[in-house]
């Protein structure tokens, strides 16, 4: 699960049928294509054209358009955006959620759980809203976020809800370069042992992220010097 985690990152256009291929090679043994639609499936990973996403739809849920393909994100708390991802242990996984300002990158809050049931994004959601409250928010097609309970938090604020285009791995692009950034500087680095450590251990990343990691698209600043300098 790791492999397939780690090459999901370079190449999300991939499905279940390339990423057995790469699997076997890396493993140097045959990985039957079913087993990886399985790891695929329990990581939240779903094959759709033109590749998987980390979203598992549910039918019955009302999706909302995608707002922000002509919109000028130019302030703090004008769009915030969420997605869940995956993060492998040495001993089991657990999913992680993250509410992100759009434009300053900032983390606002986030939150770890075992499962994909909706009330760690609500968890973090309520955490976020105490930071102010975005004109947008936008998330991918995933049960979580289709949900009367999440969509109705957002409603009750008069904020507008965005969702990616099915199977447009780039419509939540900055969150996407966040899971990549944070695995690869630190889950993957420091391989975590249990749910206690990969707590502790976010928790000092993401502080890290926000307060001290200069980042060159915001003319090397902070995520936080950038939403306080504008919010």
């Amino acid at each position: 699960m790791r492999i397939i985690d780690a090459q999901h990152l370079k190449t999300p256009f991939w499905g279940s049928r390339n990423m057995s291929v790469f699997a076997s090679k890396q493993l140097g043994q045959p990985i039957n294509r079913k087993r990886i639609q399985r790891l695929m499936h329990l990581m939240g990973l779903e094959g759709i054209a033109p590749g998987p996403r980390t979203t598992k739809r549910h039918p019955g849920h009302k999706v909302y358009p995608y707002l922000l393909a002509d919109v000028v994100v130019d302030r703090p708390n004008q769009v915030w955006c969420s997605d869940i991802t995956y993060l492998p242990l040495r001993r089991g996984f657990l999913y992680l959620v993250a509410v992100m300002d759009w434009f300053s990158r900032h983390v606002l809050s986030w939150r770890l759980s075992n499962s994909m049931d909706v009330e760690f994004c609500l968890e973090a959601l309520d955490e976020a809203f105490d930071h102010g409250t975005p004109e947008i928010f936008n998330t991918d097609q995933g049960a979580q976020f289709t949900s009367r309970a999440f969509t109705e938090r957002l409603l009750a604020k008069s904020v507008e809800i965005s969702m990616d285009g099915r199977g447009r791995a780039l419509d939540n692009v900055f969150i996407e370069r966040l899971w990549r950034t944070l695995k690869y500087e630190d889950v993957y680095l420091k391989g975590y042992d249990s749910g206690a450590d990969c707590l502790k251990g976010l928790m000092n990343y993401f502080k890290f992220y926000c307060h001290e990691r200069p980042h060159q698209s915001l003319g090397f600043r902070t995520p936080w010097e950038v939403h306080n300098s504008r919010s």
